[in-house]
């Protein structure tokens, strides 16, 4: 079973439905005692970097709980920023702290249409292999609606560009995150879901 995490911050209802289309079992937890049972964890998430904080102490703990039995966890667009030591765009707000680095402002390049939030389709560069990746091809286009995004650091094995690099893809261990949504992403999204599934699959026999 696959846990869902709600904290109000959306987009759970497409990625059910993506999890449904691959045949992965999922539920959303009302409490962090759902985590107990669970095979993997998925943090989505849309909006602002504050609604992480609904994440209390409780959620906290049991996530990391989860990371430390080695149960695979994947972070989707702000559910990967905050899988970083924070953001500016709430800078009272700790992330859960799994990869170093915090969150910043995309600049944009205005003269360039480079408009800020950063809306729409744009490919994906992998600066080295990776799981989640494995069958994207470079320049694979996968769908964004963004405005701040995590640094380029040791962890992202998935690149973006617009105006400046940022990271689109983190792998390290069995943590995983997104910034894109790969449930709005098409063949290239349903490709890393299931490849998310594979590793989870190493771990954990899914119904």
């Amino acid at each position: 079973m696959i846990a869902l995490v709600d904290y109000g911050a959306g987009n759970l209802t497409s990625v059910r439905k993506a999890l449904s289309a691959l045949g992965a079992a999922h539920e959303t937890p009302a409490t962090s005692a759902g985590l107990d049972s669970a095979a993997a964890v998925v943090v989505p998430g849309v909006g602002n970097f504050a609604a992480t904080a609904r994440l209390d102490d409780g959620w906290r703990a049991a996530i990391l709980q989860c990371v430390a039995l080695g149960t695979p966890l994947l972070g989707v667009c702000v559910g990967m920023q905050w899988l970083f030591e924070g953001s500016d765009e709430a800078p009272g707000v700790a992330g859960l702290g799994m990869l170093q680095g915090r969150c910043t402002r995309l600049t944009g390049d205005e003269p360039r249409g480079l408009k800020i939030p950063h809306v729409g389709w744009n490919s994906l560069v992998p600066p080295k292999p990776s799981r989640l990746l494995d069958g994207v091809p470079t320049g694979a286009q996968v769908y964004f609606t963004h405005s701040y995004a995590a640094p380029v650091t040791e962890d992202c094995v998935g690149v973006t560009t617009h105006a400046t690099p940022f990271a689109a893809v983190v792998e390290r261990g069995h943590v995983f995150g997104v910034q894109f949504h790969p449930e709005k992403s098409a063949a290239a999204g349903l490709r890393i879901l299931r490849n998310f599934l594979d590793v989870v699959e190493t771990h954990h026999r899914l119904p």
